[in-house]
């Protein structure tokens, strides 16, 4: 067994590649116990696959290449959680890269853990946007939610800002954990990564905080899925993926810990509210009857959590009545997405 299994999800990813698995392989010191999976998800347009087989060939025990047929983000992502030998399992995107001095601090606590028995179950540290277009970076971290000096549970979390919430970016999952609750992300997807870090929590019992800068998120692509107008164009699967999360997790039943209900719940509200959104600024006849048809599904599905996510701050003021409502929303969220840096 390695001790980390990295999945690197690659679509027509052979321009920058190249520097997302040399940030991994930089610290990886001919231990032997790092695994990289190339998950090539059907690229046709460029070397993506050519690459990947180089690769392999270069680093034959540690970097492998896996090809399939295209399924996207979520699909790449189910591929290498069921190739992977790692104690644990870290998504890093094809376009991004690991920092190499925090992953030199995380490393040698995943090494120990997987030598027990019962290791821990999901290993935090922070992100950063790295706006390179913008030429400006903004760092996400949790030293006011999380402790610092060793493993805790949910009881010992503080409370999050508006804009602090686990990604992808920031987690280290134990591997069989997301096995064991048989996690399997949508295909044909955006946006499942919310899923990725939202649907596992309620059976993380044990967690590890690194106040490290360890994952580099890039943001400026052409046609990322997190630029504006591409999320309007791709609100249908904002808004499967918010109902596969509604689906997948009654927070009144399925969520002992208070203080991670009450996470869960911000999130899902989080969830919504982008939903809400993004249809706003579409604002045609058929956007206001998604937004009706999304918020009565939360209430039919999940009668008991509706009242509070519907009530959350965020979803008061981006669903207010009227064009003006409408206005004074939107306005709104592009001020907070100023005054709290998020993307």
């Amino acid at each position: 067994m390695k001790t980390i299994t990295f999945a690197i999800p690659c679509y027509n990813s052979a321009a920058y590649m190249d520097k997302c698995i040399e940030s991994i392989l930089a610290f990886d010191d001919g231990l032997g116990d790092i695994e990289i999976l190339i998950v090539n998800d059907g690229s046709t347009k460029d070397d993506t696959a050519k690459k990947a087989d180089e690769w392999h060939e270069r680093y034959p025990d540690t970097v492998y290449a896996i090809h399939k047929e295209n399924g996207g983000h979520g699909s790449a992502v189910n591929t290498g959680l069921a190739y992977a030998r790692g104690r644990y399992y870290k998504v890093v995107d094809s376009d991004d890269w690991l920092d190499e001095d925090a992953m030199r601090r995380i490393m040698p606590y995943l090494r120990q853990q997987s030598e027990l028995k019962e290791a821990c179950d999901l290993v935090i540290a922070n992100y950063v946007y790295e706006k390179v277009f913008e030429g400006t970076r903004t760092v996400i971290d949790y030293k006011n939610v999380f402790p610092t000096d060793g493993e805790f549970t949910w009881n010992d979390v503080g409370s999050f800002r508006p804009s602090q919430y686990l990604l992808m970016h920031s987690v280290i999952y134990r591997t069989e954990l997301l096995r064991d609750v048989k996690l399997a992300l949508p295909e044909h997807c955006f946006y499942v990564d919310n899923i990725f870090v939202y649907v596992p929590l309620p059976t993380v019992y044990s967690i590890r905080y690194f106040d490290v800068d360890m994952y580099r998120y890039f943001i400026g692509r052409e046609g990322q899925s997190v630029n504006e107008d591409t999320m309007k164009s791709r609100i249908d699967q904002q808004l499967r993926v918010t109902r596969f999360m509604i689906d997948a997790v009654d927070l009144d039943h399925d969520v002992a810990q208070k203080k991670l209900r009450r996470y869960m719940n911000n999130y899902l509200s989080m969830m919504m509210c982008i939903c809400s959104v993004f249809l706003r600024m579409i604002n045609t006849d058929e956007s206001e009857a998604k937004r009706a048809e999304i918020w009565a599904y939360l209430k039919q599905s999940r009668p008991g959590m509706y009242p509070h996510i519907r009530r959350n701050v965020l979803n008061l003021f981006t669903n207010i009545p009227s064009e003006l409502g409408r206005r004074l929303g939107l306005g709104g969220y592009h001020l907070a997405q100023k005054l709290f840096k998020f993307n």
